[in-house]
């Protein structure tokens, strides 16, 4: 499998799981450290830390291990670093915040139902 079909594997596990304005960004031509960003938003704290235990497990049924979760401990804004694929898990106030669909807005975006 590629890269872009893992992406798809997590956005749509948080699509399953309700998560809300997914956002499937391809920065291949912007940046060297991956070649998708994923952006969603949970309701709560308590619902974005469930969505990354959601997606590490779906993941590693294709042999795609996190290799590193920052944010874990506030839930705030949950980033998971599978190499190739970054997905940032945000609650809304921290979402508008830190605003990353305007840092790539020149990347090419796929809006996940």
């Amino acid at each position: 499998m590629e890269n872009i079909e893992y992406a798809k594997i997590a956005a749509k596990v948080l699509s399953d799981k309700k998560a809300n304005d997914i956002k499937l960004v391809d920065i291949r031509e912007k940046a060297s450290f991956a070649d998708y960003l994923i952006i969603a938003t949970g309701q709560s704290e308590r619902q974005v830390n469930g969505f990354s235990d959601y997606i590490e497990d779906e993941l590693a049924k294709y042999e795609q291990f996190v290799k590193s979760i920052e944010g874990k401990t506030t839930s705030e804004w949950i980033l998971m670093d599978f190499g190739d694929i970054i997905i940032n898990l945000f609650t809304p106030q921290a979402r508008d915040k830190y605003n990353l669909e305007k840092v790539w807005g020149d990347c090419p975006v796929e809006e996940i139902e």
